[in-house]
């Protein structure tokens, strides 16, 4: 693609990074066929092709008006696109770009403003949604239909980590911000599936929110000066012994994956950024290394259908590796159609765009339940509520199976 970026731009480093990725795309048009924002709308500028021509006309200095923010608001960032992509267009990354532009040049209504300040206020804060979560919870019999769904239920498992941790080897455990209230039996079943393994796990206390909420809202200084404070948590572990960082939420590990590139810049971050990125592991890596063979299934276990996020799959670009382990743990997992398709959820998306977010986990849990199964697996505590919320049947994480029934060893 011919471009001719504007000054503002044309020899910063995101200027040299967009124009790489903008002369990169041929037109082709392959990815609008696994678009979910174009299947679902049929417009050409919601789409990735479309989209690019938006960001191209913004990054040659054209004037941009809330239409051009809409359509890219409306983007879940899933990057099915880059997965389906011949040339490799790295669609995501100029997107992160052209969004945090626009956010200054384009002024949101009021009330934007406010949700998306909110969101920045509480998400990213465990203490601060811990409290909040609690609050909701106590007078959620009494909110209407729309308002319930955004307070999700108290959700049955044990949260207890093992009393004793053993083994050789040693790995941190990101802790998450919403997952510990929400959901924390998610991190104890990981560390005590991983005992069984040999492996110890131990969470960082002084890590934060790994910035994908903030740099998905085009708060990108916010972002990342969360990073480089977990860069500075993370390499100190590193240094004292521990093999790696393991995530047990797809989409924060993809964002943590990412941090040798957002802080490339950073001229005293970026060695020890790509060095924590090259030390992230998902979860379902580090179980894929393992000894399963060490890990046995007790009785029958549910039928189980397996929603792969779109974090895990396109991001991570590991689409199998969930079932692969459930499969070889002898797990009976149901087929899903559009197994590629997002759910919706993405991140804030479900609060920023509900509408289009709810037409498409309905299309998602049509796909989930067609076979009929007892519970829905993911691997993403974003996608895990999203899908519960739609939903009667359990929606766990993977690892609370496993955990569950592989409970000893051989």
């Amino acid at each position: 693609m011919q471009t001719q970026l504007a000054d503002f731009i044309r020899d910063t480093p995101q200027g040299q990074e967009s124009g790489a990725i903008l002369r990169s795309c041929v037109h082709c048009g392959f990815c609008t066929a696994t678009c979910p924002t174009y299947q679902l709308l049929g417009d050409e500028l919601d789409g990735p092709r479309g989209r690019i021509y938006l960001l191209k006309q913004l990054l040659e200095g054209a004037q941009v008006t809330r239409t051009t923010q809409r359509h890219l608001d409306r983007c879940l960032t899933c990057l099915n696109c880059e997965t389906t992509c011949p040339s490799g267009v790295r669609y995501g990354r100029l997107l992160d770009i052209g969004r945090e532009i626009i956010e200054h040049r384009v002024a949101r209504p009021l009330n934007e403003r406010l949700v998306r300040w909110g969101l920045q206020l509480v998400l990213p804060h465990e203490s601060r949604f811990r409290t909040l979560l609690r609050l909701g919870r106590l007078v959620r019999p009494l909110l209407p239909g729309v308002l319930r769904r955004l307070v999700p239920a108290a959700r049955p498992g044990d949260p207890r980590w093992p009393a004793v941790q053993t083994g050789e080897r040693r790995m941190a455990l990101l802790r998450g911000c919403v997952q510990p209230a929400l959901a924390p039996q998610i991190n104890a079943a990981a560390a005590r599936v991983m005992q069984r393994l040999g492996v110890r796990l131990q969470e960082a206390p002084r890590a934060v929110c790994c910035g994908a909420l903030h740099h998905h809202l085009s708060a990108g200084e916010k972002a990342l000066q969360q990073m480089r404070t977990n860069v500075d948590v993370w390499t100190n572990m590193l240094d004292d012994g521990v093999e790696a960082l393991v995530v047990t939420a797809s989409g924060c590990g993809a964002t943590i994956k990412q941090y040798g590139e957002l802080l490339a810049h950073d001229a005293h971050y970026r060695t020890k950024a790509a060095r924590v990125a090259a030390h992230t592991m998902d979860l379902a890596e580090v179980l894929t290394d393992g000894d399963l063979p060490a890990l046995r299934r007790v009785g029958d276990a549910p039928r189980i259908a397996c929603h792969v996020p779109c974090t895990l799959q396109h991001a991570q670009r590991l689409p199998t590796r969930v079932q692969d382990i459930l499969s070889t743990l002898g797990f009976v997992l149901t087929a899903t159609p559009d197994q590629h398709m997002c759910c919706g959820s993405a991140g804030t998306y479900s609060v920023l765009q509900s509408d289009i977010s709810q037409r498409l986990l309905s299309r998602k849990l049509q796909a989930l339940t067609h076979a009929q199964p007892a519970c829905i697996a993911t691997a993403n505590i974003g996608c895990l509520q999203h899908l519960q919320a739609g939903t009667e049947l359990p929606v766990r994480h993977w690892i609370e199976l496993v955990d569950e029934y592989c409970p000893t060893e051989t």
